[in-house]
């Protein structure tokens, strides 16, 4: 099966112009795709535009704090699940706290190794996008491996289309969240790429018959006027 799930997108809000293009080139090298920002004002804007899979930033901006930030996607329903890698020069414990308590998911200081910087985004995908970083991933009889393309269902091995497989990956992420076609659009196909959103139903119809290949219950749920929901 020749699938790939789409590439985690990382927002990196540094005003630092040396160390926004180091931190970019290597989180580029690892493979994600990245979005970068010089000031909180432009962050939250790109966060608007393109909801990224982890945010890393910086507490220290021109204008709008990066605690300030942190703090107003937090209290989003939107972004309120996006994990934020808080980095900070502010070595106290008592900033470290106000950190973690304004709703970071972490907090490095600086300096720091960049090994342990591409660890802990790592960490956070792991988290929120299994399938980006090989995991495997299991609804009920259900049993996804992102590292070696495989599907099966009740221990019988289903064929999917990269779409389709992209489509399962996303929703077996997180189980009983509805998704909105915009929503796989965005994170199925990717925001350069125009498809219709009836497209979006004809895989959603091709992904119920490949699940439904050996008999089971349909798991995909059609949430009307939402969209599309597993379980």
């Amino acid at each position: 099966m020749a699938a790939a799930t789409p590439t985690p997108r990382i927002l990196l809000v540094e005003d630092e112009p040396a160390q926004r293009e180091v931190l970019a080139y290597n989180l580029e090298a690892e493979g994600f795709a990245v979005t970068t920002a010089g000031t909180g004002d432009e962050a939250l804007l790109l966060v608007e535009e393109s909801a990224p899979d982890v945010i890393v930033l910086d507490w220290m901006l021109p204008g709008v704090s990066g605690i300030e930030i942190c703090r107003r996607l937090k209290a989003r329903s939107s972004t309120s699940d996006t994990p934020i890698i808080m980095l900070s020069a502010r070595s106290e414990e008592t900033d470290r706290v106000r950190g973690l308590e304004t709703g970071a998911d972490d907090y490095v200081v600086k300096p720091y190794a960049l090994s342990e910087l591409m660890a802990r985004v790592r960490t956070q995908l792991r988290r929120v996008r299994p399938s980006s970083v090989g995991s495997r991933l299991q609804f009920e009889d259900i049993v996804l491996d992102a590292e070696t393309y495989r599907v099966t269902r009740a221990g019988e091995p289903l064929k999917l289309g990269p779409t389709e497989f992209r489509l399962l990956s996303t929703f077996m992420e997180k189980p009983g969240r509805v998704w909105s076609r915009e929503q796989l659009l965005d994170r199925v196909w990717g925001r350069d790429i125009y498809v219709d959103t009836r497209t979006v139903d004809v895989h959603i119809g091709r992904l119920r018959k490949a699940l439904g290949t050996h008999g089971g219950v349909d798991p995909v749920r059609t949430v009307r006027g939402a969209g599309y929901a597993l379980g």
